[in-house]
């Protein structure tokens, strides 16, 4: 914790120009009546920069439902003359603000537009807005701004790094074939061991999995806790999967979980059908008893008894916990890479 607020240690504008740009004819915020508009921008980018993934229109929705986000001030879009939605600044300061502050630009330009120095100019309004609203917190806790580009983007990382943010994390997609042999992995035991079981996911376990979720992942780089109402538009958003999310449960409490959803989208630009691995964690008093081999297989073997043909996943190339190498031993492949670049205030 710094003994300086944020108002007092960042230097940011009192009043943010607009980006300027003859190929734009008007910025301005954009609300929930822009919600189709939005999709169709970011799953037109979606398809160059990271072709195996689309972008829900559910996940622009929550932009707009969100508590902690103002649409009116955290937002702009661009349009063409004709109106059509070209580029988007997104800023979102993280929900949870007891022990860092985290903040993430999400700009977006549609590939049509690009290299033009649309996203240069967007980014410079992303970065000065959330200058801005780490000064409005007027905290003292350390604070972050973090953008997320794919390996092959090399021009948004550029952009990055011309506003002072530096590459400092790298994480792999992998990839497993379901038709592939799934193992049967045992739970390690030790004498006077609570007995644990391999529960399939039911929303009556809502809370005891966020715990679980925000314990496991406290010692994970980037990773704040996840407050009950962004918890809640996970689990009971469209897309997880009860019937493909896995738990180990002792008692009432949760110690490990692989939570799996499908979002059918994915299916036309991947070329396959697939379950993705949202989460994967085993909170930190029951490491070391194989329990995330056993919910990660149990997991697989529901994805493939459901008919789904991969299941894919997203790894810390660093993780403290050493999964990419357990994914690699479960069959698992990288294919794709991106990258954080961060700013620390």
């Amino acid at each position: 914790m710094s003994e300086r607020s944020t108002a007092e240690r960042i230097d940011a504008p009192g009043v943010i120009e607009l980006p300027r740009h003859p190929a734009v004819a008007t910025w301005r915020p954009a609300t929930d009546d822009d919600v189709d508009a939005i999709t169709d921008l970011a799953q037109a980018a979606d398809r160059v920069d990271h072709p195996s993934w689309l972008t829900p229109r559910e996940d622009v929705e929550e932009t707009f439902e969100s508590s902690w986000i103002d649409p009116a001030r955290d937002t702009l879009l661009g349009l063409d003359a004709d109106g059509r939605a070209v580029a988007l600044g997104a800023v979102v300061v993280h929900p949870s603000r007891e022990h860092h502050l985290h903040a993430y630009l999400n700009g977006r330009v549609h590939p049509d537009f690009r290299g033009r120095g649309i996203g240069r100019e967007l980014l410079r309004w992303e970065h000065e807005r959330t200058l801005q609203a780490l000064v409005e917190l007027d905290s003292p806790l350390p604070a972050a701004i973090f953008v997320y580009a794919e390996e092959t983007d090399t021009a948004a990382r550029h952009l990055a790094e011309r506003r002072g943010l530096r590459e400092e994390r790298w994480f792999s997609t992998m990839v497993r074939d379901l038709a592939l042999d799934i193992p049967r992995i045992e739970q390690t035991m030790h004498a006077g061991d609570p007995a644990i079981e391999i529960v399939a996911y039911d929303p009556s376990r809502t809370e005891a999995a966020r715990l679980a979720r925000n314990d496991a992942f406290r010692d994970h780089w980037g990773s704040l806790e996840t407050p009950p109402e962004r918890w809640s538009q996970f689990v009971e958003g469209p897309f997880l999967r009860p019937d493909l999310s896995w738990l180990a449960v002792e008692g009432d409490r949760i110690v490990a979980f692989a939570l799996g959803s499908v979002n059918e989208e994915d299916w036309a630009v991947q070329g396959y059908t697939s379950v993705y691995i949202d989460l994967i964690g085993v909170t930190r008093d029951r490491r070391g008893r194989r329990l995330a081999p056993v919910v990660i297989t149990a997991l697989l073997r529901a994805a493939r008894a459901a008919g789904l043909e991969k299941a894919v996943l997203d790894v810390d190339t660093e993780s403290p916990t050493g999964a990419n190498s357990l994914y690699g031993r479960l069959g698992f492949e990288p294919t794709e890479r991106s990258v954080a670049l961060v700013a620390h205030h």
